[in-house]
C-alpha cells in the first residue's frame, strides 16, 4: 500500500472528490473496504473513478451517494426504470434502487494485485459472469479463502 494514501470521511469525500469528477477528472481512490472482494481488496487496490456516462449497465462498477449520505462503491446488478440495483462482490443482497441522480462516479480500471487493468479474464469474470452468480457466492468466496489462504500458508 502507498504510504500517501489519504482516508477521506463522507463529507471531505464529498468537498474533494466529487467537485473533481464534475470538472471530468479521472481520480485514483485506493479501495478501504471488503464489499468488492475477491475482485478488489481493501488497501490493496486502486480504483481510477470517472464521471458517470448514462445509462449504466449491468456489471458496471459505480459510486453513488446512499439516502443515509453514505458514499458506496458497488457493481450494479439491474437496471429498472426506477434506478439501479447494487451489490458488492462480496455480498449477495441487492441494495436500490439508487436514483441516477445519487451515481456520481464510475470505475473504468483498476490497479489490482499491483497491475493496471480495465478488461481481460478477470476483469470480464467479474463483470458479466459473477453478477449473475449471486446465489452461490457464499460458496464460491468460501471456497476462494480456503484456496487462498493454503496458498498464503504455503509461501
Amino acid at each position: 500500500m502507498n504510504s500517501n494514501n489519504i482516508v477521506f470521511s463522507e463529507d471531505s469525500f464529498k468537498r474533494e472528490i466529487i467537485p473533481l469528477l464534475r470538472e471530468g477528472l479521472t481520480v485514483p481512490l485506493t479501495v478501504s473496504g471488503g464489499s468488492m472482494e475477491p475482485f478488489l481488496a481493501g488497501r490493496r487496490d486502486t480504483v481510477y473513478i470517472t464521471p458517470p456516462s448514462f445509462p449504466l449497465k449491468k456489471g458496471d462498477i459505480a459510486f453513488f451517494e446512499r439516502y443515509s449520505g453514505k458514499i458506496v462503491m458497488h457493481r450494479v446488478c439491474k437496471v429498472t426504470k426506477d434506478g439501479y440495483y447494487f451489490v458488492g462482490d462480496a455480498q449477495t443482497r441487492l441494495e436500490g434502487p439508487i436514483p441516477e441522480k445519487a451515481v456520481f462516479g464510475c470505475v473504468r480500471s483498476v490497479t489490482r494485485k499491483e497491475k493496471t487493468v480495465s478488461g481481460g479474464f478477470t476483469w470480464y469474470f467479474f463483470e458479466k459472469i459473477w453478477i449473475r452468480m449471486i446465489p452461490l457466492r457464499p460458496f464460491c468466496l468460501k471456497l476462494y479463502r480456503s484456496i487462498f489462504r493454503k496458498k498464503k500458508h504455503a509461501d
